[in-house]
């Protein structure tokens, strides 16, 4: 079971608590990770990701195991640690400005 943290915003707009719970069949990628919790909760699509393209929105940044999976390709293994659970995988909407 992997487990996913949204941020806030994005926890209401799915009518979330905490975090997400997903199952993942065959192997666990950020691609396959992403296309579980659109499937699972519609309301998020093009929210994380643009619907055509499937590239990442522009302020959100993904984390594993502490280290920026923001610019990995889509088909990037997800850590060991992730997949069972141990970590969770973090969608974090970034800040800019000054």
């Amino acid at each position: 079971m992997i487990r996913v943290l949204i941020p806030a915003h994005l926890r209401t707009l799915a009518h979330l608590n905490g975090e997400v719970q997903l199952e993942i069949a065959g192997e666990a990628t950020m691609q396959s990770l992403l296309n579980a919790l659109e499937a699972k909760y519609p309301m998020l699509l093009g929210t994380i990701r643009d619907q055509v393209t499937h590239e990442r929105r522009p302020f959100v940044r993904f984390f594993a195991c502490e280290e920026d999976y923001s610019h990995q390709p889509p088909e990037t293994p997800l850590p060991a640690s992730v997949v069972n659970g141990a970590e969770p995988f973090l969608i974090v909407g970034a800040m800019a400005g000054g």
